[in-house]
């Protein structure tokens, strides 16, 4: 299977189920076997997917990927050794980045949530125009990137957040602040935001928000 095909979901999927580490391995850049260069593809959604592990506070060593041949076994074998030691460096997942399991769930599910319309946008703007590691490199790297991500998806993230929340029972703006470890001023942004969009709307007997 060209690892083009390996989609954002099935990574977020393998940490939501409780794997502590995710390796992508494709062809070596320029010597893809189909005419797509999906390896590029699958390289820029790791990118992507470093960005919004950091952002839930899980350490985007635990993903990589790497380029090789289907004749370099003993490649592969380093690779696969070097990355175990790594990943029983960093220890287990959420454990080893200090986050309660509950709440890495729960962010995890965020993310999932939003990944058509991330990959909506990682389509139309997110995409580097030149095959080439180094322009891809310098794209994902650059301060262009940081603009589209915060700009993006960052909101859409916390959104997704506060939906969740929402789901389980009404809060105040205050509780969903503490929960998301964010400020209340950015709290009220995203709820005056969703009651806009019909989202969710404040509950003056309870003196909470809640879904619509």
């Amino acid at each position: 299977m060209c690892s083009g095909r390996v989609d954002l979901e099935f990574v977020l999927r393998a940490f939501s189920k409780g794997m502590d580490g995710v390796l992508t391995v494709g062809c070596r850049l320029n010597e893809c076997n189909y005419i797509t260069h999906g390896n590029y593809d699958a390289m820029g959604m790791v990118h992507i997917c470093k960005r919004l592990l950091k952002y839930i506070g899980v350490d985007p060593q635990r993903l990589k990927i790497e380029f090789m041949s289907a004749s370099e076994g003993i490649l592969f074998a380093e690779v696969m050794n070097n990355f175990s030691k790594e990943i029983r460096e960093l220890g287990p997942l959420g454990r080893g980045e200090g986050i309660d399991e509950k709440v890495l769930k729960f962010k995890l599910e965020a993310v999932r949530k939003l990944i058509p319309y991330i990959k909506l946008v990682e389509r139309e703007k997110m995409r580097v125009p030149v095959k080439s590691e180094g322009e891809y490199q310098k794209f994902f790297s650059g301060s262009e990137m940081d603009r589209l991500f915060d700009e993006l998806i960052l909101d859409k993230l916390a959104i997704s957040q506060i939906m969740l929340l929402l789901r389980e029972k009404p809060l105040p703006s205050g509780e969903i602040a503490e929960v998301l470890g964010l400020n209340p001023a950015e709290i009220s942004k995203y709820l005056n935001d969703s009651s806009r969009q019909g989202l969710v709307r404040y509950d003056e007997s309870l003196k909470c928000y809640a879904l619509t």
